[in-house]
């Protein structure tokens, strides 16, 4: 194999994150100044930051560049900033940041060009635009929250016939049950077997226990692989439920 086309033999969908050089970046601006979203801008504008195969989590607090990361990656693949497909999806108002502007994805020419990007907060959005289509599938906005994300599942993202090869998924968790969050596990790692690649944004210990994963952890140190048993937001739980009155003496006092 000659030296330099070893990207054309790598099958993950999205191998690297680089910045374009003409990358119009504030530093000391959002979101260029959290400390995650930096320390990733910095990689990128090196070496590339690099994404491994299957499943990839971003966990850490609110406010950490979670959901920055996510929306900006979705972007740069060609994917709605406000949630949907490759195909398309919803668009109301410009709010997302100029991250997905900067970067410049390095993507396997092998993989499925198909993407979705799931964005908790903005899928009403995706449901309409689905809903004015010629041939418009059944409509998700009589469902709940939950039964709707659980249907997207099924028909976009663990479906043998329509495989991703990148699935954004940003706090996906928000709508679900335990029984729900569970039945994603157990389709998070289907996808990984057909060859998608997940990246998502998530405050669940559920999800993040997915074995095999790589898991990113965000915060004021900005971005640090770690193990599911290390993770802060599994501690907590565990504490919680171990003892909740622990927390409550404190939070009702």
């Amino acid at each position: 194999m000659a030296r330099g086309d070893e990207w054309l033999h790598d099958p993950r969908p999205v191998q690297r994150a680089k910045l374009f050089a003409d990358a119009a970046i504030d530093r000391a601006a959002w979101p260029a100044n959290i400390p995650a979203v930096a320390q990733f801008l910095d990689v990128a504008g090196r070496d590339g930051w690099e994404f491994g195969p299957g499943v990839t989590f971003l966990v850490g607090e609110n406010g950490s560049g979670k959901s920055t990361l996510i929306e900006g990656l979705a972007e740069a693949y060609g994917l709605p900033a406000e949630g949907g497909s490759s195909n398309g999806g919803g668009q109301t108002r410009r709010t997302e940041s100029p991250l997905g502007e900067w970067l410049r994805l390095e993507r396997s020419p092998r993989a499925p060009r198909f993407g979705f990007f799931l964005r908790a907060e903005t899928m009403h959005g995706y449901y309409s635009w689905r809903d004015d289509l010629p041939d418009a599938p059944p409509s998700l906005h009589p469902m709940s929250h939950g039964e709707s994300f659980n249907a997207l599942l099924d028909e976009a993202l663990d479906h043998p016939r329509y495989v991703a090869g990148l699935a954004c998924l940003d706090e996906p968790e928000a709508a679900l049950s335990f029984s729900s969050t569970l039945r994603w596990l157990a389709s998070l790692d289907r996808m990984r077997s057909r060859g998608t690649q997940v990246i998502c944004a998530t405050h669940s210990p559920v999800l993040a226990a997915l074995p095999g994963a790589t898991i990113l952890e965000l915060g004021e140190w900005g971005i640090r692989e770690t193990t599911w048993d290390d993770l802060e937001v599994v501690r907590l739980h565990r504490g919680f439920l171990d003892s909740p009155g622990r927390y409550l003496r404190h939070l009702l006092d």
